[in-house]
């Protein structure tokens, strides 16, 4: 069970998002709201989400990321949703291979092959099964939920799930994302 405390605090952030209109006309900002939910599997993520959703009577619109085309068709997606609506990318870990787009200083040539390796098995493998690779790219991602286009379309919240917080690119996790 979450904590009453936290439970509250998320509750009066829906409720200030959901009421906030105004606010984000006034002081210009696209009227979106993001979350990230992590944890070991059967923590309660998705359970969160569907809760969110009862509680604010949004539409919730589960992003399987490997199925979209290209950066263009994700945009395209995200404009043609209407307000009201909860983004789900659950996963995002696995979704895509975003995650390592930014080498990390320390990790050495060794691990950088062996990831190779295994992004071209997975390509073959995919290829085989009649599978067409997605071209999003984490800057494609980005520019779906914070680009100058965001502003167009309002009241979304985007929520990104994943076991491992800590294989996600920074980018993905910064605040106000």
């Amino acid at each position: 069970a979450m904590d009453p405390e936290k439970k509250e605090a998320i509750k009066k952030d829906l409720i200030k998002f959901r009421n906030g209109k105004d606010y984000y006309k006034k002081v210009g900002k696209p009227w979106k709201r993001g979350y990230l939910l992590f944890g070991p599997p059967g923590t309660g993520k998705s359970t969160m989400i569907s809760a969110m959703a009862n509680f604010l009577d949004y539409d919730v619109y589960d992003l399987e990321l490997t199925t979209v085309k290209d950066n263009s068709e994700l945009k395209k997606l995200m404009l043609e949703t209407k307000g009201k609506s909860i983004f789900v990318i659950e996963d995002i870990d696995c979704s895509l291979n975003l995650t390592g787009q930014r080498k990390k200083k320390e990790e050495d040539d060794e691990d950088e092959v062996d990831e190779q390796e295994k992004k071209e098995a997975e390509k073959k493998l995919m290829r085989e099964r009649g599978e067409k690779e997605s071209k999003v790219t984490l800057s494609g991602l980005l520019n779906a939920i914070d680009g100058l286009w965001s502003a167009c379309s309002g009241e979304k919240i985007i929520v990104f799930t994943t076991n491992f917080v800590d294989n996600l690119d920074p980018a993905l996790i910064r605040r106000g994302r």
